[in-house]
Order: C-alpha cells, then sequence, then structure tokens
C-alpha cells in the first residue's frame, strides 16, 4: 500500500443516533478502505480511512449526503501507517 493515503474527516451536525458510523462503514468498505467511524463526546462523528487516494476522496464526497444532517466536514490528509485492518463503528 506504499501508494495509500490516510483521511482523518470530523463530521459536525445532528450524526450522532441517525446510523451514520454504520452508513460509512458500508460506504468505506464498498470503496475498498479500512479504518474507522468514531462518535465523539462533543456530538461529531471521526472518520479515519486509508487507502487509494481516490477512493479517500470519493468517501469524503459522500459524508455530507449520509443520514442525519451534516453540517460541515474537516479533512486532515496524510499518509497511511498501515496499522488498521477491517473498518469498525466505535
Amino acid at each position: 500500500m506504499s501508494d495509500a493515503v490516510r483521511l482523518t474527516a470530523f463530521v459536525k451536525g445532528q450524526v450522532q443516533g441517525v446510523g451514520f458510523r454504520w452508513w460509512t462503514r458500508a460506504r468505506a468498505l464498498e470503496l475498498g478502505l479500512v479504518g474507522s467511524a468514531t462518535n465523539l463526546a462533543d456530538g461529531r462523528v471521526e472518520v479515519v480511512a486509508e487507502g487509494s487516494e481516490v477512493a479517500c476522496r470519493q468517501l469524503l464526497a459522500l459524508l455530507p449526503d449520509g443520514p442525519g444532517r451534516v453540517s460541515f466536514v474537516a479533512e486532515r490528509w496524510g499518509s497511511a501507517r498501515g496499522e488498521l485492518a477491517g473498518f469498525v463503528e466505535r
């Protein structure tokens, strides 16, 4: 996975308790990504995804259309660490 990237996205809005993490996991797996979707104490969901840049950008573009109401998505990019397997909801 030498060309792999790591996307960390913080999704703000009404995104907890609406199936957003499950929906994100399903989209990520369809795109061949590994990572996690985690509820944060402040009401946001943190999405960490590793894989091809194309697939990560596709996931990022889908996030505003997930369940609930997304008001903002902040993104951070980096190199894949290669420590993730599967895609989990936390």
